[in-house]
């Protein structure tokens, strides 16, 4: 009998998950203010030499694995100018409101893009997109119970023109691995649907499940 996935553990006895470490911060400055994050350089110490790195300093963000009673998902594309592309996408957006809850963050954007609310939600996947060079992380959640928002947004810039496809989750897998679609939560997302789905949904988190590996962005003047 296979082991169940959270009983498996490593070489050395242990399960298999990411260290936090707090190694000594030598020096820490913002060197480009932009109009959604920032560049930071930042010294530190490792076997007792000092390295100096800069990265994307990021709010983190949140996407949404929409999926209805026919097992199909809501896509949207929207045109993503540093790729140059219309890609297709799960509703997400930035974690820029002060003091609000990745979930609420996560409703929220799903009824901005996608007209949709929810009454089942789960955590279906953490990740960091970049850990060589941002400190981002993106949760995505499973939403299940989808019903039409009582209101419809106004979107506006490249959210003005989005397109909206419900697609079979075994055909967006189909789409992932046949590298016609880029997005990498939405890659993110339907693999790990597609996984858990297959073990009959058991391994999902809580909706208000603890994200330690999300850290609050440094802010502070230049220099600070």
């Amino acid at each position: 009998m296979a082991e169940s996935p959270d009983t498996v553990v490593g070489e050395q006895g242990e399960l298999l998950a990411d260290d936090r470490v707090a190694l000594p911060i030598v020096s820490s400055e913002r060197v480009f203010e932009g109009r959604v994050w920032n560049i930071r350089r930042e010294g530190f110490e490792l076997a007792g030499e000092e390295i100096v790195r800069e990265f994307m300093n990021h709010t983190g963000a949140v996407g949404v694995l929409a999926i209805d009673e026919h097992d199909r998902v809501l896509l949207i594309k929207q045109y993503r100018h540093p790729i140059r592309m219309r890609d297709w996408e799960i509703p997400a957006g930035l974690l820029d409101v002060e003091g609000e809850s990745p979930l609420v963050g996560a409703q929220r954007e799903l009824a901005e893009e996608a007209d949709l609310v929810a009454s089942e939600w789960a955590v279906l996947a953490d990740f960091a997109p970049s850990p060589g060079g941002s400190d981002e992380v993106i949760r995505v959640y499973l939403a299940r119970g989808l019903r039409a928002a009582p209101e419809v947004f106004a979107r506006e810039a490249e959210e003005a023109e989005l397109e909206v496809r419900w697609v079979p989750l075994d055909d967006c897998v189909d789409a992932v691995l046949a590298r016609r679609i880029h997005n990498g939560p939405l890659s993110i997302a339907v693999l790990a649907a597609h996984a858990a789905r297959a073990r009959g949904w058991r391994g999902l988190g809580e909706a208000e499940a603890p994200w330690p590996s999300r850290t609050a962005p440094v802010r502070g003047a230049t220099g600070s």
